[in-house]
């Protein structure tokens, strides 16, 4: 392998989306890697991003740029459902592979391309960078120190602002067979970084319902139905026998974000989001103790600083990198990986399951 690790981007768009927006300044932050290969739908859609991603080489056929011997480690960028079969030619051509999250539409797909990379002895990535969020590893080292001694319960709200006008790109988002709703998008980051500093749930409850039932296309003017759920509550236990809970709460004009509150014996924490950002919100962790004390601010210390210097989405997808570099250079563990991926899709497909059955789900 070369002094760096040469990076190919499919889905790397000259304009938009989250390739162009986080990943290209991720990846131009970080030493170890420099951009090769970009891969788009026309030849002179991928010469126009490689204009601005700073790669040598374009492909209209991101298989061809899986094959490049010049290339190390394939990010794959393209939202889920235009997504069939990449992941898996990645790791047959026996590159490493940072793919974006949602990984897969259910938990024995993940668990297929998990087994797919570990028998090829490739490393890999999946985009849940919501836990490098500073004050949520705080939370969590917190917590595991004992500051609020015995965690009794743990509660994560989310309350998300939604339009009724979309433009027609983010049809998908309403459609429940596509596998980029609610669900899979806010409940699966957002579940994976509460259970990253409270722990894993072990068992869950849950209960789905569309609120919003039509949205308006902007560019057509169409009415369509939405089958996503907008509403997604759930209740369950973590490994340590504390119980949990978490509510989605979608729609209106305005959303206030995050809270996660955890009680303990010896006090209670509480993490609060600056807005209703799914992925780039800043947060504020307070500290009650148990004596009546008021809540204070809890100061970030130095060492929880991100990598970028400032909070962000960008920091926290570099911070995936730079993790991933290092595991690909030492064989070093490394998350989140598709094993996390693996996790957090049994849980979401748990609380599909609690939902249409009525029963409470254990999971593996």
């Amino acid at each position: 392998m070369a002094d760096k690790i040469r990076v190919g981007v499919v889905g790397a768009h000259a304009e938009r989306g989250w390739g162009r927006h986080i990943h290209l300044p991720a990846l131009q932050a970080l030493d170890d890697l420099e951009i090769t290969a970009v891969a788009g739908t026309s030849m002179a859609g991928a010469r126009a991003a490689a204009a601005v991603w700073g790669a040598e080489k374009t492909y209209d056929d991101a298989r061809a740029l899986m094959a490049d011997p010049d290339v190390d480690l394939v990010t794959i960028a393209v939202q889920l459902p235009s997504r069939d079969g990449l992941v898996e030619a990645a790791i047959a051509a026996g590159k490493h592979v940072y793919s974006e999250w949602p990984l897969a539409l259910d938990a024995a797909t993940a668990e297929r391309f998990e087994a797919a990379a570990r028998a090829a002895g490739v490393r890999h990535a999946v985009g849940l960078q919501s836990r490098h969020h500073p004050e949520v590893r705080l939370l969590r080292d917190l917590l595991a120190q004992g500051l609020i001694g015995e965690v009794l319960s743990a509660t994560l709200l989310y309350s998300l602002s939604t339009a009724e006008v979309w433009s027609t790109r983010y049809a998908a988002l309403f459609d429940e067979t596509k596998g980029v709703n609610h669900v899979a998008v806010v409940g699966g980051h957002s579940l994976d970084m509460f259970q990253y500093a409270v722990g894993n749930l072990t068992e869950v409850s849950a209960t789905l319902a569309t609120r919003i039932d039509r949205v308006t296309m902007e560019e057509t003017g169409e009415r369509i139905e939405v089958t996503s759920p907008d509403q997604i509550a759930l209740h369950g236990v973590l490994e340590s026998g504390a119980t949990a809970s978490a509510h989605f709460m979608t729609g209106g004009p305005r959303g206030d974000g995050f809270r996660i509150e955890v009680h303990g014996r010896a006090g209670r924490l509480v993490l609060v989001s600056s807005d209703d950002s799914l992925v780039g919100p800043r947060f504020t962790l307070t500290h009650e103790t148990a004596n009546g004390t008021p809540a204070r601010e809890v100061p970030l210390p130095d060492a929880y600083r991100p990598l970028l210097g400032t909070p962000s989405p960008v920091s926290n997808v570099a911070q995936v990198y730079a993790d991933l570099v290092r595991a690909i250079r030492t064989g070093g563990d490394f998350a989140p990986d598709f094993s996390t991926a693996v996790r957090t899709q049994r849980l979401l497909d748990g609380i599909k399951t609690s939902a249409r059955t009525g029963s409470r789900v254990r999971l593996v």
